[in-house]
């Protein structure tokens, strides 16, 4: 029989592996979506010839503030916006993605590194649309971590005079216990650690961590901002889905099934291809012009 300690590694190495494929449940479908617009050409110079990512794009009167999407753990600038991006760019936004959070020598999956180093990323490139489009403020939509990481901008980086509108799509605002699997954490010694030093991102959104402590003591939310949460009952990812709503004035935390019972999206298609969520993201982007969310949006 093998030594204790040494039961310990492989476990240990595969509760790690666990919580970093988790995190994406759909992305291996949707990557082989974007490999495929990849064999027909760039992703990116279609984005450009679409106005995605086009920094020539002028906000309109109808749409004045440019659309910043914030990619989820394990995503990307493009993989995570192929279904939202066009859908806000049809009607009319100027629209534009970054990548943040790489860790060296890991392509294509971002978002690994520390939260606080990827916020810094975010309020660059906040600065650099809010630049190229002549606009005084931006809206923020993220999605996973990325619907969560940007309140540390908004925080402690002076984000919120500059953001109009923070939309988090499944976000973590609370930190997450994997449906569980994080509770097994302190059984294994030397998981925690492990974890913190390859993927410090994944390590500080584990609930009770010292960033999420950081992010949310004394509120949720700072003024002048306008917040919308957008959940779905199925997430197997942010657990207990509810930790995702948010407290604080100008908060609005919508569950997807309250809108479409017959919507059973979890954690990573609610961002990737779910239209009526979509919806309530235009919604929360232009509320005066916000129009009822049902099942049939998925048509809209």
């Amino acid at each position: 029989m093998l030594p204790w300690k040494r039961l310990l590694r492989p476990v240990s190495a595969l509760l790690l592996a666990v919580s970093a494929t988790v995190v994406p449940a759909a992305t291996t479908a949707h990557a082989a979506t974007a490999a495929t617009a990849t064999s027909w050409g760039s992703p990116r110079s279609s984005e450009a010839e679409s106005g995605w990512n086009d920094y020539s794009c002028k906000p309109s009167a109808a749409h004045p503030r440019p659309v910043v999407l914030v990619h989820g753990t394990l995503g990307n600038s493009v993989d995570n916006w192929l279904g939202l991006a066009p859908y806000l760019m049809h009607r009319g936004y100027c629209v534009f993605s970054l990548d943040y959070g790489q860790l060296p020598g890991v392509p294509f999956f971002h978002a690994l590194g520390p939260i606080d180093k990827s916020a810094e990323q975010l309020s660059a490139y906040v600065d650099k649309v809010l630049a190229a489009t002549g606009a005084t403020k931006a809206d923020v939509v993220g999605h996973s971590q990325g619907g969560m990481m940007p309140r540390y901008y908004l925080k402690f980086l002076g984000g919120a005079a500059k953001v109009n509108a923070l939309v988090g799509i499944a976000p973590n605002n609370h930190g997450t216990t994997l449906a569980g699997l994080t509770n097994l954490l302190p059984f294994f010694p030397g998981a925690e650690d492990l974890l913190t030093a390859a993927t410090p991102a994944l390590a500080q959104q584990i609930v009770g961590s010292d960033f999420m402590t950081k992010l949310n003591e004394g509120g949720d939310t700072v003024p002048g901002v306008r917040y919308t949460v957008i959940a779905t009952r199925y997430d197997e990812v942010v657990t207990p889905h509810r930790t995702q709503y948010l407290s604080g004035a100008n908060v609005r935390n919508i569950l997807i099934q309250d809108l479409c019972p017959l919507d059973l999206s979890e954690h990573a298609l609610l961002g990737l291809t779910d239209r009526i969520a979509f919806h309530e993201v235009a919604n929360a982007l232009d509320p005066a012009r916000a129009t009822a969310t049902t099942c049939a949006s998925v048509f809209g």
